[in-house]
């Protein structure tokens, strides 16, 4: 059964975009109106976009269950500017809003169009298959969806998102930034802490037991080529990831859960991302899913106090990807 909670994804990302709105000459993004209505905002595509853009587009992803702030760490000493994600309500946050699940694609050639969709609309429309698990829905009047793209969607994927949110167009806006953008680079790597989730998710632990998360990775440098940026992005968080959940339940259940996330356990693990993902010849899905965590993990079980730690950052393949 899925519940509609109180927390709205959505209404709580339009505060958000009003202030994002508000503030984007200071953001460097461009905001325009699209054909059907719907409100555009280029956080790094013709507009230059900024770190800041990025670290407002990471929170409108989470739906504002979710802070994102760029700090300095000493865990990388050669790339000390790092992202902090955290959030008191990380299922949500980051699994029925933030996660890249929607898989939007329109027409043929040259002229197609494809983009990985996330953010809160994801919690209106509810057609991936992960809402099958997620107990959650929201019902808000307005909708936000963030793509990885380096052009607006046209009309008729605008479409289908308003098809699949039943909203009206003035109340949808859409958000895109490609990866190799500063904007870009910077929400994604922001992902720390939802990959965790997403991976505990695959291991099958129960998501209701997670109560608690907080993550970092450093701020990888962007590249002005997409499949080089999209590397750096991912190996941020694969060989320099950390991430603390806490969590309900049995210590041995949480234990468990520390072995089996970090990337190391990935038959994959031990190259740079581009360079694993050029040897499936560009087929992301032929890459071992196990990959996808970051590197370092602590567990905490609160019932007992127990706190597990397992896997490492992995410096010289961070400096292999990011120099």
């Amino acid at each position: 059964m899925t519940m509609e909670l109180a927390l709205s994804v959505n209404g709580r990302a339009h505060a958000l975009i009003e202030m994002f709105v508000a503030a984007k000459a200071e953001h460097k993004i461009e905001v325009s109106r699209g054909a059907r209505g719907e409100t555009l905002i280029d956080a790094g595509s013709h507009a230059q976009g900024s770190i800041s853009a990025g670290l407002a587009l990471a929170d409108i992803c989470m739906g504002g269950l979710g802070k994102v702030q760029l700090t300095s760490s000493s865990a990388t000493p050669r790339w000390p500017w790092t992202l902090i994600v955290y959030s008191s309500n990380p299922v949500v946050a980051c699994l029925a809003s933030q996660y890249a699940g929607w898989r939007l694609s329109y027409g043929e050639g040259r002229d197609a169009f494809f983009a990985l969709g996330s953010g809160p609309a994801r919690a209106l429309a509810r057609v991936e298959p992960l809402f099958e698990t997620l107990d959650y829905r929201d019902s808000a009047k307005s909708a936000a969806l963030v793509l990885e793209s380096l052009r607006a969607p046209p009309p008729e994927i605008v479409d289908q998102v308003l098809k699949a949110c039943v909203i009206a167009p003035e109340r949808l806006t859409i958000l895109y930034a490609p990866t190799q953008s500063l904007a870009g680079s910077t929400q994604i790597v922001a992902r720390v802490l939802e990959v965790a989730l997403h991976k505990a998710h695959e291991l099958k632990f129960p998501l209701g037991r997670i109560v608690e998360g907080v993550a970092a990775a450093p701020l990888a440098p962007p590249h002005p080529d997409p499949i080089t940026a999209m590397g750096r992005t991912n190996d941020a968080i694969i060989y320099a990831g950390r991430v603390h959940l806490m969590v309900l339940g049995a210590a041995a259940d949480a234990r468990a859960l520390a072995e089996q996330l970090p990337s190391a356990g990935s038959r994959d693990y031990g190259r740079p991302f581009a360079e694993i993902f050029k040897q499936f010849k560009g087929d992301f899905y032929a890459i071992d899913p196990m990959l996808f965590s970051p590197g370092q993990v602590t567990v905490t079980a609160l019932e007992t106090g127990e706190s597990f730690h397992t896997g490492q950052i992995n410096l010289k393949l961070l400096d292999a990807s990011f120099a």
